[in-house]
């Protein structure tokens, strides 16, 4: 079989002004970018609701944990699209941008693989239209304005700074830095840091706001400091939100692909589900559901992680809510779960298979308690035992849940319709959404709930820099705030060598972060890093480009 990048190099794509035509867009809403990629400008809607979308099908793709093979979420996202697409459907997806640290990391792109996949892979895993550099400018310009602020004499009394600067890219030795050494006219010399661009406040804000001007407030409110009488110093105060708001001017519209069988996609936003709420954007998603009648969406990582900030941070702002839900698993992984050997993990193991399916269950019953009974998608690999595929489907029907065997890497839209089938019927029965918390509850108990309610943790163990949090969140008045818990993805709790189904353990939060302009707290929890690393051999050692500008090694 052909390498993805072989794979998309060799697929006849149309030119995206077609795409968008074929959509319903009107010419002067498609400002393309290149023959194959386009932002989308002039389409104004409510938040709550426009003509179209009332009527559209939303449904979310989220996974079992996370484990180094890989289980194919989005992959299996745009094999179902197209699946959807090949039934007579009209279907868009709505998916979140590439970072550059995982591209060069190991994780790699977001572009899927195989033969669904979207196109040209390299042109969004590599910069695409720029919004990631945006992102990072505008959070950048903040910083560059807090440290200027403090030379030109300190006229608004900062003493803490809270702000972090940003890089797209997996880079640790940027995590703890000092900034304005040398002589007095470089700078006031101060501790700082870099978050990777996917975890920065901006990005959460571009996710999450609903139109220029709703930008632009969110970005004012942002907390960057307090001053020396411990009061909070907000962007508004540093008085470039207008400048920070001109950097995203183009980041704000979505952007508009394509798969290699031409299904309209919108990328939009990339925040890692792990350390920040891992959707795409509001406007991705409600432009598309304006448009099509089924919009297939993603949630990163596990349901632990993804969907309940899917369902619990984004939906309820958005005014939606999904209509199916697809979870998405490999006998690999879940034999991985299981505590088979990496050198034997190809080989029929029912033993590790009966242990680390528990992953699995406990992701239904996260999916359950919410009120969606998810459908499962089996990616099925040659060396899968038909045995070992029988166990799995058996467990999902004793749990009321259907599973369908999913091929689409290897024979694209075909490989999916069994999956196709299921989730248009899913969408037929209407849902009911039980939210982890409540909107007037106080934010521990929130981090309680979901620790325990999704987690399955037994208790939260609140550290001291945490309670000190706990209390200034209560002095500023921001307890009806959301709760996004960035921990391990690879385990429930917040140990990431606890495999398989953890459960009655202690969730450590080490300290809680503010974020006025996303309305959210941060709560971090375990070894968690806002920066990540690369790992010994990254990505980056193996990509290639000639002479002539054709890239190899990319993924």
């Amino acid at each position: 079989m052909l390498s993805d990048i072989e794979i998309t190099h060799n697929a006849k794509l149309k030119k995206i002004t077609k795409i968008g035509k074929k959509l319903g867009l009107k010419k002067d809403e498609i400002e393309p970018y290149g023959f194959y990629k386009a932002k989308i400008t002039g389409r104004e809607y409510s938040i709550h609701g426009e003509k179209g979308a009332q009527g559209a099908k939303l449904i979310l793709v989220t996974a079992i944990s996370p484990t180094p093979y890989g289980e194919g979420k989005t992959t299996t996202s745009i094999g179902l699209a197209d699946a959807i697409k090949s039934l007579g459907k009209s279907v868009a997806l709505a998916l979140r941008e590439p970072s550059l640290g995982p591209v060069f990391g190991i994780k790699g792109g977001a572009a899927g693989g195989g033969y669904s996949q979207l196109a040209p892979m390299e042109e969004l895993n590599l910069h695409f239209t720029g919004d990631f550099h945006a992102i990072t400018s505008a959070n950048n310009l903040i910083s560059a304005i807090i440290d200027n602020s403090i030379y030109q004499g300190n006229p608004l009394k900062i003493k803490t700074v809270l702000w972090k600067r940003c890089m797209d890219m997996n880079d640790r030795a940027l995590r703890q830095i000092t900034v304005g050494q040398g002589g007095k006219f470089d700078g006031v010399e101060r501790k700082d840091g870099f978050n990777i661009t996917a975890a920065s406040e901006i990005m959460a804000i571009l996710c999450l706001s609903k139109n220029l001007a709703d930008l632009k407030e969110n970005i004012a409110n942002i907390m960057v400091a307090y001053d020396e009488d411990d009061k909070p110093i907000f962007v508004r105060d540093l008085g470039c939100e207008q400048a920070v708001s001109v950097l995203l001017k183009e980041a704000i519209k979505p952007n508009l692909f394509q798969s290699i069988e031409h299904t309209p996609t919108f990328v939009h936003g990339g925040p890692f589900a792990n350390i920040a709420h891992g959707c795409n954007s509001i406007i991705a998603t409600k432009t598309a559901m304006s448009l099509a009648d089924f919009v297939v969406t993603e949630a990163g990582f596990g349901s632990e992680l993804g969907a309940q900030k899917f369902l619990d941070i984004k939906c309820p702002r958005a005014g939606i809510a999904p209509d199916a839900v697809v979870l998405v698993a490999t006998i690999r992984s879940l034999k991985y779960n299981g505590g088979a050997a990496k050198d034997e993990i190809t080989k029929p193991n029912l033993e590790a298979l009966m242990v680390g399916i528990e992953n699995l269950g406990g992701h239904i019953e996260i999916l359950q308690n919410f009120g969606l009974n998810p459908i499962v998608a089996l990616n099925k690999f040659s060396f899968d035992s038909d045995e070992e595929i029988e166990f799995v489907r058996n467990y999902c029907t004793a749990r009321s849940v259907k599973m369908a065997l999913c091929e689409n890497f290897a024979k694209g839209s075909v490989g999916a319709t069994d999956l196709a089938k299921l989730v248009l019927a899913e969408c037929k029965i209407l849902k009911n959404i039980n939210y982890t918390y409540d909107k007037t509850d106080d934010i521990k108990t929130k981090i309680e709930k979901i620790a325990t309610k999704i987690y399955c943790a037994k208790e939260v163990i609140f550290e001291e820099a945490a309670l000190g949090a706990l209390e200034q969140i209560r002095a500023l008045g921001l307890e009806d705030y959301d709760v996004c818990i960035a921990k391990t993805q690879y385990s429930f709790s917040d140990d990431e060598k606890a495999l398989g189904r953890a459960c009655g353990f202690s969730l450590r939060v080490k300290d809680l972060q503010i974020r006025t302009g996303a309305k959210f707290i941060v709560a971090v929890a375990g070894k968690i890093m806002l920066m990540p690393g690369l790992s010994k051999h990254p990505s980056a050692l193996d990509m290639k480009i000639s002479d002539d500008g054709v890239i190899s090694g990319l993924s």
